[in-house]
């Protein structure tokens, strides 16, 4: 007769916790799921009742007609070079920020950091309207410059993300190229930066797709057709009696790609930082 130890078994609780996992992964992936094919539907099925999950005949006209509705590739674009100018200027003024509150050694240091998250806790509300203020006097509104500016300089959530990261770098790296002659910038940019990707890679992923999914900010300084973004595109297919769910739920599935290639490229890194920046405070 064949013993089997404890480690052998498929543990009731181990069981119960794989089920809810699955089952908590299907409620995730129905909405896109029922996105996806929604978008092959005609109106008349979307409608139904009862609803059908697949559609009756599977026709790419939803997506042709939502390329001339409206300037969506246009607005595709605009998003793509908006996120990533934002991104890119996010990544670069936070690990800076960061290396400084992590590496340097200055009087008031922890203070100016508290204050600095502190700013995490203001809404957006409390600064939209100073910020549009500002921008109208700069003459940026309704140009790409107002969608980059406001966020191109880092943010404390950039910043304390990047310094958990730092942290966990030993300061004999610093000390052993401090002895081959590097100065602080060159200890940042030969020595760290090149350790960071994951890090880098979870505020790639974080900030990309918050500055692709913003809507408030765009609907409130963007009003010429060619610099819209495509939140503002997919909002113009609801009305205020009617809302066209095909062509929605079509340029919902467009307008997700990007992102949905961004995460995968990067999901290695970004499962990885996830992990290491929350091992030392």
């Amino acid at each position: 007769m064949t013993s089997y130890t404890m480690s052998n078994r498929v543990k009731p609780k181990s069981l119960l916790i794989h089920a809810v996992m699955i089952v908590c992964c299907i409620l995730f992936i129905f909405p896109f799921l029922w996105m996806a094919l929604t978008s092959f539907k005609t109106p008349q099925e979307i409608f139904q009742w009862p609803p059908r999950m697949f559609p009756k005949e599977w026709s790419f006209s939803n997506y042709q007609e939502v390329l001339t509705a409206v300037p969506l590739l246009r607005m595709l674009l605009n998003s793509l070079f908006v996120a990533v100018a934002v991104t890119a200027g996010t990544l670069l003024f936070s690990s800076l920020a960061a290396y400084s509150f992590a590496r340097l050694r200055f009087k008031g240091k922890d203070l100016l950091f508290s204050m600095y998250l502190g700013t995490m806790m203001v809404p957006l509300m409390v600064t939209l309207i100073p910020t549009f203020v500002i921008m109208r006097k700069l003459g940026m509104v309704d140009t790409y410059y107002a969608l980059i500016v406001p966020g191109f300089f880092g943010n404390a959530f950039g910043t304390f993300l990047l310094r958990q990261f730092f942290m966990t770098i030993p300061r004999q790296l610093d000390e052993a190229a401090r002895i081959d002659g590097c100065g602080y910038f060159g200890i940042y940019s030969r020595i760290l930066m090149p350790l960071m990707k994951p890090a880098l890679a979870s505020l790639f992923i974080f900030t990309f797709m918050g500055v692709w999914n913003d809507f408030l900010w765009p609907l409130v300084v963007i009003q010429t057709e060619s610099v819209k973004t495509i939140t503002l595109g997919l909002a113009s297919f609801q009305g205020l009696y009617t809302t066209k769910y095909h062509l929605l739920m079509a340029a919902a599935m467009i307008s997700v790609l990007p992102v949905l290639v961004a995460y995968i490229s990067s999901q290695r890194y970004f499962i990885e930082g996830i992990t290491l920046t929350g091992l030392k405070g």
